[in-house]
């Protein structure tokens, strides 16, 4: 990801993320039903230099095909923090730290695993775009001094996460969500698979049901109040993005977790 002297996303970025978002290369499918699609991208047979093992890194894309809620309207469900608690069942703790420009800012985000799992937590920097064409948001794990992993958390990693929506008439849109993240800890192919055919669509199933919610939940929780849209409403502290690095996956302990799961393979090599 080249971001050249500042860590902000630039428009390659961007551009980069749309074209990931489209691509039918190189991807596996896991999930085809109802308008609800799931890929797994294939891995290079031999990693590029530097490039981490196949095996820890994993690049998942889901598209949703939404015929009842526009993509304004999804954008600012993904967008409207006090919204999310009201419709995110994995949540356990999430808040925006400072801005770092008109449309990036940096945060944090716990959310709950399955036992014996541990759970997990991110710390990133979100950044966001809007064209004539479609909605973009997109996320990368960095790391400051004052949020330092916790104990209680398995700190993962975000490579590169984030959603393309993409209008298709007045009142509905196409929902991508496609994330390339190291989870962390030693978590078996059977629980990424199992992740991936079924957490996934749920949770995209959730979103979906969020959107058809927000217009009634918004106009009744400051209905003006859109600080992604207008960045004047926007009360975070600024902060210099030069503050933040980028966090490497190698820096953290790798909690070894294969042992919690192994009853739960029962053979699955899928």
């Amino acid at each position: 990801m080249s971001r050249g002297a500042s860590i902000l996303p630039d428009d390659a970025v961007f551009s980069q993320f749309r074209k990931s978002c489209s691509s039918t290369e190189n991807w596996n499918s896991k999930y085809d039903k109802n308008g609800m699609q799931v890929w797994v991208e294939v891995p290079p047979a031999t990693p590029t230099p530097g490039q981490k093992s196949a095996g820890k890194i994993h690049m998942i894309k889901c598209r949703m095909t939404i015929t009842d809620v526009s993509a304004a309207t999804m954008y600012d469900v993904i967008h409207d923090a006090p919204y999310r608690s009201t419709w995110d069942p994995t949540m356990l703790e999430s808040y925006d730290v400072a801005r770092l420009s008109a449309n990036a800012d940096f945060g944090y985000y716990a959310w709950a695993c399955p036992p014996p799992l541990k759970n997990r937590d991110v710390v990133t920097l979100r950044s966001w775009q809007v064209t004539d064409e479609d909605y973009v948001i997109v996320n990368f794990s960095v790391k400051h001094q004052k949020h330092p992993p916790r104990n209680a958390f398995v700190r993962a990693i975000s490579i590169i996460t984030g959603y393309l929506i993409k209008p298709t008439g007045p009142n509905s849109c196409s929902f991508t969500y496609l994330s390339k993240a190291d989870p962390k800890g030693s978590l078996p192919k059977w629980v990424v698979n199992r992740a991936s055919q079924i957490l996934a669509p749920k949770v995209m199933k959730c979103v979906h049901k969020a959107g058809q919610r927000y217009p009634k939940w918004k106009g009744e929780n400051s209905p003006d109040q859109k600080p992604w849209l207008f960045p004047e409403q926007n009360v975070l502290p600024m902060m210099d993005p030069a503050e933040l690095s980028l966090q490497r996956a190698d820096s953290l302990e790798n909690v070894d977790e294969s042992a919690m799961v192994e009853v739960g393979e029962n053979g699955d090599s899928s």
